[in-house]
């Protein structure tokens, strides 16, 4: 028998918190499936919706996380993890009101928690492991140069329907005259063929814990991608709060990038030069140190999980 969790939110509650959470996302999600509808595609604003494998309505909606019951929630019966708690009469949790068929709860039950326990504990190792590395600023976004070099070479072509602000062989002059240091496995693994020999690491996709770094825009992305696997067992808050740091990053990754985004309404920041290199860095700077504390609380979310 499922033991019934502490806390308890009743509808009053929990709907306000749903419904200002799927406000705040829908910023990014309206557009998103707009556009999806109209058949248009953005090539810097649809990364968060199709490289990472959770959909806008998955995104919308809100979980408490697990250790909450939520009150007359019809809503959430069926969906994974969840199953009803009991019947909650306790009237010194409960207002008079709610107490009756209304109070049949549901929550994230401990069988589904146990069954996610490995990808919990492999997520926690991970963040671990970036949060203790200082920083390493300087890449300069290179990684998305390397993937576009040698571009007019067979089987080397360009990932984006959109000019490269310098050409193709402007392109590999870039990628030639500076130090590749990719840490990301998953942006190394998009690199061309003769861009990999020149990338100082040489990450591989079992041993991400030894490259990983707080400083790399990738990393500080994927913090939404750890946010959503962990759903519904942690705070939807903490998801929407790493998808909108994630949202800014990408806007950057694309504007350091050799292609050319201004008629979208980004302008380049033009890492082959000393400004554009400065302004790179800023930025890099500001998003590991607003990345840390939500790397921070995705760590204590599994420490919570682990220990429960």
């Amino acid at each position: 028998m499922l033991a019934v969790p502490s806390t308890l939110l009743p509808r009053a509650e929990w709907a306000l918190r749903a419904r200002a959470h799927a406000e705040r996302v829908d910023v990014w999600v309206g557009p998103h499936t707009e556009r999806r509808r109209r058949g248009i595609a953005h090539p810097v604003h649809d990364f968060l919706f199709t490289y990472y494998a959770q959909r806008p309505a998955a995104l919308r909606r809100w979980h408490p996380g697990y250790g909450v019951t939520l009150l007359d929630a019809p809503e959430y019966a069926g969906l994974k993890g969840y199953a009803p708690s009991g019947i909650v009469r306790s009237k010194k949790h409960v207002p008079d009101a709610e107490i009756g068929a209304s109070c049949l709860g549901l929550s994230v039950t401990a069988d589904y928690l146990g069954s996610r326990l490995p990808l919990i504990e492999s997520i926690k190792a991970l963040l671990t492991a970036t949060a203790s590395r200082p920083p390493a600023l300087g890449c300069f976004g290179l990684h998305e140069w390397a993937m576009a070099y040698r571009s007019v070479e067979p089987g080397n072509e360009v990932r984006h329907d959109h000019p490269l602000r310098l050409g193709a062989s402007g392109t590999d002059t870039v990628v030639e005259a500076h130090r590749v240091g990719c840490s990301h496995f998953d942006a190394f693994r998009f690199f061309t063929p003769p861009a990999r020999r020149l990338n100082t690491l040489q990450p591989g996709p079992d041993d991400r814990p030894a490259f990983e770094q707080p400083g790399c825009l990738h990393a500080g992305m994927d913090l939404y991608k750890h946010a959503f696997r962990l759903t519904p067992l942690i705070p939807s808050e903490l998801v929407a709060d790493c998808f909108a740091l994630a949202w800014e990053i990408r806007e950057l990754d694309m504007r350091a990038s050799p292609y050319d985004f201004a008629a979208l309404g980004l302008e380049p920041v033009a890492i082959e030069t000393p400004e554009g290199k400065a302004t790179y860095v800023g930025a890099q700077r500001d998003f590991a140190e607003r990345g840390a504390p939500l790397r921070q609380r995705l760590i204590e979310e599994c420490a919570r999980l682990l220990a429960t």
